[in-house]
């Protein structure tokens, strides 16, 4: 599949172009929404994409971890989760958070993502992310090879760093998935993982071993958000920033048009590509959407050793917490906390990432120069993405990527410009769609 990609794009857009033009509206301008409107430009579309932020990119897509990783794509929902989720709840650092609140959507999403933690599911969820997220690999290394694009980009792998070593053991039923779907891995001990990144040498006592993604990449998602925004400008695309979508107005059977702040739009298709905010449109017309924002954490600072530094994303996986390097920063991003749409920056959480990248790269950064940010990460109960048409026949989704927007952001774009387009997809994309929770 990886060594035909390019050429079958390359002939498809062309196939394509001008027999299906289309009028489409894309909803939200983070890194989802752009891929997607960068996809159907290409396929001679006629895009507007509307959000209501000053730019692409600013908010969830803003500060993630930078990593695109496809062989470590895994559902949250897992064997053994529920026990370890106590856990951590009790862990002094630990990743996870929850604020529990009188909503019953919170609770609803719990309950369907227990339901999700055992073998023959977590399987089945992390064989759907994994296509995907590879594909979606393929399709960046594509893109970036027909413009160019370039933003702190590294193609040197993902190190899970175990520092324990019963998660060596756990890590047995990911590897026999990687090996069904052909994901390069080793499997390395302290050595070898030092060996990968030569920083780890100073605290080397600390590490069990570590599965390594070679085929894994890292990139600042904001930086590359804002460049293809730019170049979907000038395949002419038309950017409506500062807009808010009130609401969709639907017909008998399709949707009419959709509610602005700068008044009614219309389109031939329209796709909502609004992270955690898709579901409140979608309830608003009748369509449950089980998406729940997760909140994350950021912190990015100033490399101040060079030598001290990681060289691409290093996964701590007894924190969940990534360390990439991006230039001349490291970007550290993970935790997960449940509190509704809550964007307050919680100090506890900031501390959490600090020790993180102090423990394991001491020196490194520059912790007092760092900046802290939140996002919301749009997560559906199965880890897998909604990709789709709806009940609505012009109307379409790409939401619920959680945290691998930034992984799966160009398959998922393609993917649904393929499907608008009437064009089999280039990988098997029925169990993406929304129905799969009908």
């Amino acid at each position: 599949m990886k060594s035909t990609i390019h050429a079958n794009r390359i002939v498809r857009l062309h196939a394509f172009r001008g027999l299906f033009h289309m009028k489409v509206l894309v909803l939200g301008a983070g890194v989802i929404g752009v891929t997607t409107a960068y996809y159907l430009a290409r396929a001679g579309h006629e895009v507007t994409v509307i959000d209501r932020q000053s730019s692409a990119g600013l908010e969830t897509s803003f500060a993630n971890a930078g990593e695109i990783s496809p062989g470590y794509a895994s559902p949250w929902a897992g064997p053994g989760v529920p026990l370890k989720a106590f856990k951590w709840l009790t862990m002094k650092n630990g990743p996870l958070v929850i604020h529990p609140k009188a909503d019953p959507a919170m609770w609803r999403w719990m309950f369907q993502m227990l339901r999700n933690c055992n073998k023959t599911s977590y399987r089945i969820n992390k064989s759907r992310m994994v296509r995907l997220a590879e594909y979606s690999r393929d399709c960046l290394r594509a893109l970036r090879h027909d413009i160019g694009l370039a933003y702190d980009e590294r193609q040197q792998g993902t190190l899970q760093l175990f520092r324990q070593s019963k998660q060596l053991e756990n890590a047995a039923a990911d590897i026999a998935i990687l090996k069904e779907f052909g994901v390069p891995f080793e499997m390395l001990d302290p050595a070898g993982c030092v060996a990968a990144e030569p920083a780890l040498a100073l605290v080397r006592g600390k590490i069990a071993g570590g599965l390594r993604l070679p085929g894994d990449e890292t990139g600042d998602c904001y930086m590359f958000t804002q460049k293809l925004a730019g170049i979907c400008e000038s395949l002419g695309v038309r950017f409506l920033h500062n807009v808010t979508i009130e609401k969709l107005v639907v017909g008998d059977t399709k949707l009419n048009h959709v509610v602005t702040t700068s008044g009614l739009l219309s389109a031939d298709a329209v796709v909502v590509a609004c992270g955690s905010y898709s579901t409140s449109l979608m309830k608003d017309i009748g369509v449950s959407l089980p998406v729940y924002p997760v909140k994350g954490y950021s912190i990015t600072l100033p490399i101040a050793d060079p030598a001290a530094a990681p060289v691409s994303t290093v996964m701590d996986e007894t924190y969940k917490i990534a360390i990439t390097r991006l230039g001349d920063r490291i970007r550290v991003g993970g935790t997960a906390e449940l509190s509704g749409f809550n964007l307050e920056l919680n100090s506890a959480r900031r501390r959490t990432l600090e020790h993180s990248v102090s423990d394991l790269f001491p020196g490194a950064g520059d912790l007092a120069r760092s900046t802290f940010w939140t996002g919301l990460r749009p997560m559906t109960p199965d880890g897998t993405p909604v990709i789709g048409p709806t009940s609505i026949r012009n109307l379409y989704l790409n939401t619920g990527h959680g945290t691998l927007g930034w992984t799966m952001a160009c398959g998922a774009g393609r993917l649904l410009s393929d499907m608008l387009n009437g064009a089999p997809p280039e990988i098997d994309a029925t169990d993406y769609a929304l129905r799969r929770y009908l």
